[in-house]
């Protein structure tokens, strides 16, 4: 089966065409300003040259219009018609409480996801906009819906509840829900295939650490803690987020500042984080030659960062009592060689030990911890879209029995 995977932001919309008798990619793309001016789709058949067409696209519908007649081309498409495509799954930010896994979208879960917009504004609006823009071009193909949050639900109420009155998570839900749970979820997966161990036997921690970053504590194949919460902005440090701060600063900060409560979460979000600390940039790469220039406040910066991560690592080892495997993904986690380095040092005692000439390795599956390492540290490159598309191809499965 050929299975489409779509992932919509407010005005991006990124796909993947893949087979999924093998798990290929075949085709994969990003279209960029729609509804904007400047709009234009990028797509590569795997295999060819990218092709870029810039055209005007004032809604999702016709961005996907455009994604659809892009994977049917007869030199650049890898479809015949759209017949060939099984289904479609969608990636989603936010399904609240809802869903502990993917599901078949129906009228139900278009309903859920949108009395979930509160807490995800900026992401659900257009993740529903891209559903109903493939139900209306494509409505006999079936829809799946992939949730950022599915995968942390599985977390005991005293890992998701906060110590405010109990009354705000019974009328408002303001809880832990955890993001990245996609990734989480694949590295763990993958981290167990690499072991040759059943993942049920294991207790991992899979750090996601890019501009966005989460720890987050897998137990038997669950999630039981991740330090993301609320919203993305709990946890570590990150680019531009501040991640856990007491939360007083706010207050004090509004009031020294005369800021509005728009412009404080702005702040938080966008200027805070590696950003904020060292005044140069939220890309780590950058960090790291400020850094060794001499500049002090990135130095700061990039302690900091990896001071977080240490953090949570030892929590969720004293949380699960033990781990048999830290895997580094995403942006930084796969290709940051310094940064793995300095977040696993001084962690002897725990059983992890660092193989510093395997730990020279970018963006492929490797194991680079040291032999007499207690504790397997493993880089796994993320790939949230095959994860979508084997959640999409299990439930259209079902359909079928």
């Amino acid at each position: 089966m050929k299975i489409l995977v779509i992932n919509c932001g407010s005005s991006s919309l990124k796909y993947q065409v893949l087979d999924m008798n093998g798990e290929i990619l075949l085709a994969k793309g990003l279209v960029e300003r729609i509804g904007m001016d400047g709009s234009v789709i990028t797509h590569e058949k795997i295999g060819m040259d990218k092709v870029r067409n810039e055209t005007p696209m004032e809604s999702h519908k016709e961005a996907i219009q455009l994604v659809l007649d892009a994977i049917i081309d007869p030199e650049h498409g890898v479809v015949k018609d759209m017949s060939e495509i099984g289904a479609v799954g969608h990636r989603v930010v936010h399904a609240g409480e809802k869903y502990a896994s993917s599901v078949l979208i129906d009228d139900d879960v278009i309903q859920a996801l949108e009395e979930c917009v509160e807490l995800a504004p900026l992401h659900n609006p257009p993740n529903l906009l891209g559903i109903a823009a493939c139900q209306e071009l494509m409505p006999n193909t079936p829809m799946v819906g992939v949730f950022d949050t599915a995968f942390h639900q599985t977390m005991p109420p005293e890992s998701y509840i906060y110590a405010i009155p109990y009354e705000y998570y019974q009328k408002h839900k303001i809880r832990r829900y955890g993001f990245h749970g996609t990734s989480h979820k694949y590295v763990s997966q993958r981290a167990a295939d690499i072991m040759n161990c059943n993942l049920d036997d294991l207790k991992i921690i899979t750090c996601h650490l890019g501009n966005g970053a989460s720890v987050s504590a897998i137990k038997r194949g669950v999630c039981i803690d991740t330090s993301m919460g609320f919203t993305p902005l709990e946890g570590l440090v990150m680019g531009t987020r501040c991640g856990d701060i007491d939360p007083a600063i706010v207050t004090y900060i509004r009031e020294k500042e005369h800021l509005d409560q728009g412009v404080a979460n702005e702040i938080l979000n966008t200027k805070s984080g590696v950003l904020g600390i060292s005044g140069v940039s939220s890309d780590f790469r950058d960090l790291e030659e400020a850094a060794e220039e001499g500049n002090e406040r990135a130095q700061l910066a990039i302690k900091v960062f990896a001071h977080k991560v240490r953090f949570y690592i030892g929590a969720y080892i004293a949380e699960m009592n033990g781990v048999d495997a830290i895997v580094f993904t995403a942006g930084v986690g796969e290709n940051d060689i310094a940064m793995r380095d300095i977040i696993c040092n001084d962690l002897g005692n725990l059983g992890i030990k660092l193989d510093l000439v395997k730990n020279k390795t970018r963006g492929k599956e490797a194991i680079i911890s040291r032999d007499d390492s207690r504790v397997k540290i493993i880089l796994i490159p993320t790939d949230e879209e095959l994860m979508i598309a084997r959640d999409t191809l299990e439930i259209v499965k079902g359909l079928n029995k």
